[in-house]
């Protein structure tokens, strides 16, 4: 999840200056990527992406286990996807005290026509600072019941290194450890489907971890994931907690199973109002989404990715996005189908933040999806928006 400073947004509704995360002074100048791909290449990049977006566990069903056949996609198939955040990756370990993530909860959400998962986990509290940096057996044998309960689901699964903050404060220091952790996770793994399970290096870089010596930090991991899966998927995100303003500078190394995320939480005054986890005075509750630039932030943003697509022949998925639940519910699925209908047609998938433990889409106490927000996304909506949910509970 993106932690940002909070400073004023901008009374004309223009993008704010702020994209770091905790700690960052960094400034963006939101510049457009690239330069516009122009009307033919767009219809070439929807043409091309399009069928691949809407058949992709179909495309990838047909490969095998232990390679390709020909030419790796361009993209994932992720499909309709949810983050299980604030379960695992709590910063000082250990499980979120709200829901406990049972094999009921994969069913549940495969049902409500997800066909991914992203399971953020914080390995670092998990695992013994000293070499040779031994994970929990315990904890690794908890988040493997719930990717297998995933995987018996027909759900795919990214596994994500969340808030390991000395990789993005000290990167150099702490690059033999992560890369010792995502050994580990290759060999636990190994028998896993590389068309199934997916490992994400590193949630969110920011401080002292840059598109400059991204994969001088993160390298290793992949050659320690290489040396056991030769193709599985890996994810990686670019600086300043991925924001989409990074894929302008994310270069990748030329593996082809090497594949680009970013998160988009654009404007942050709308996803993260009256959030109190981040550096500074929280977002300011009442912000709506639609005002003057929203609209037009989104064509910007989309723009950037098109460059990016243009520019590298990989389409990036987004690892994270929604709206905070302290914005009225109405507003979160006006925001989400925006970003839904954006993304979409570019064949850039979406990872929803979250579940039902932060930014919900499902309450767990209620036992029901919020109203709107699968409609929102392209899934079965099983409450209409227009029931209030009190009354939709009665019946």
């Amino acid at each position: 999840m993106t932690i940002r400073e909070s400073v004023a947004e901008p009374e004309d509704g223009s993008p704010s200056p702020s994209v770091g995360a905790v700690a960052s002074t960094h400034r963006s100048q939101w510049r457009l990527a690239g330069g516009a791909l122009g009307l033919a290449g767009l219809v070439l990049a929807v043409a091309t992406i399009g069928p691949l977006y809407q058949t992709g566990s179909a495309v990838w069903a047909s490969l095998a286990d232990t390679a390709w056949a020909g030419t790796p996609p361009a993209s994932l198939p992720i499909g309709a996807c949810i983050n299980l955040g604030n379960h695992f990756e709590t910063p000082l370990g250990g499980e979120h005290p709200g829901k406990r993530l049972d094999a009921g909860d994969m069913a549940n959400i495969r049902a409500a026509g997800f066909n991914t998962v992203r399971l953020p986990v914080n390995w670092r509290s998990q695992s013994d600072p000293n070499p040779p940096y031994q994970i929990d057996p315990q904890w690794l044998a908890r988040v493997s019941d719930m990717v297998d309960a995933a995987l018996a689901n027909g759900l795919n699964v990214i596994i994500d290194s969340h808030h390991f903050f000395a990789v993005n404060t000290d990167p150099d220091a702490n690059t033999v450890r992560l890369a010792a952790i995502w050994k580990q996770l290759a060999t636990h793994f190994a028998q896993k489907s590389p068309k199934r399970v997916w490992f994400e290096l590193h949630n969110e870089p920011h401080d002292s971890l840059t598109n400059d010596n991204l994969m001088k930090v993160l390298g290793p991991s992949l050659a320690a994931i290489r040396s056991v899966s030769p193709t599985r998927p890996v994810i990686i995100g670019g600086e300043h907690a991925s924001h989409v303003d990074s894929l302008a500078t994310l270069e990748l190394p030329s593996d082809p199973y090497v594949f680009p995320t970013f998160h988009y939480y654009e404007p942050f005054f709308f996803t993260h109002q009256g959030a109190t986890w981040g550096k500074g005075k929280p977002p300011p509750l009442g912000r709506v989404y639609g005002i003057p630039g929203d609209a037009e932030r989104l064509v910007t943003d989309t723009q950037k990715v098109r460059s990016y697509i243009q520019r590298t022949g990989k389409i990036p998925f987004i690892g994270e996005t929604g709206a905070y639940d302290t914005a009225p519910l109405p507003q979160r699925v006006k925001y989400v189908r925006a970003v839904h209908r954006a993304f979409t047609p570019l064949g850039v998938s979406q990872c929803y933040w979250g579940y039902t433990n932060t930014f919900p889409f499902y309450d767990y106490k209620a036992q029901r999806w919020l109203p709107g927000m699968l409609g929102a996304i392209g899934l079965h909506d099983p409450v209409p928006p227009a029931v209030h949910p009190t009354a939709a509970a009665a019946q």
